[in-house]
């Protein structure tokens, strides 16, 4: 698709003018839509990052919405392990598919996080995505942004918490 075809496809669907609009992860970055309700991804990122992005469309400016993944045989376990974990801390309902999974690290099957293959969020090790410097920080920035707006809301799926 050219860059025009796409910069209409993103204006019409801006205006109201289409219902959806399908993408790439080129517009979970940068671009802004806030009224998204829901957002399907069709495969699971390989990083976690990508899929906080790209679920970071809907629930926006204190409004709740919704993220539908597809997930397959060929997605990475590490990946699958930091998607669980980052449902828990969003307290979340958990797919059957994930609460399945064991975290060798939670079954003291390695001696600590070091050991893992790391946080699939910024890639470092000695940590998993629970206690993600970097994603704390994110969060924190993005919390006082949503402050000084004064508009900060529940989020999550129908407003859970």
């Amino acid at each position: 698709m050219e860059q025009t075809d796409r910069d209409r496809a993103v204006a019409l669907f801006k205006a109201g003018k289409k219902d959806v609009l399908v993408a790439t992860d080129g517009a979970s970055k940068g671009l802004d839509f806030p009224n998204i309700q829901h957002v399907i991804n069709y495969d699971m990122p390989a990083e976690i990052e990508n899929y906080v992005h790209r679920i970071g469309r809907t629930g926006r400016c204190g409004k709740t919405g919704l993220a539908t993944t597809f997930i397959n045989s060929q997605q990475s376990e590490t990946t699958l392990l930091d998607l669980k974990h980052l449902l828990q801390e969003a307290r979340q309902r958990i797919p059957p598919v994930l609460a399945e999974l064991s975290d060798p690290v939670e079954l003291g099957v390695v001696g600590t996080a070091a050991n893992a293959d790391g946080c699939a969020y910024c890639g470092g090790l000695g940590h998993r995505i629970s206690s993600c410097p970097k994603l704390e920080q994110q969060r924190s920035q993005q919390l006082a942004s949503l402050r000084s707006r004064d508009y900060f809301g529940s989020g999550g799926y129908r407003g859970e918490m």
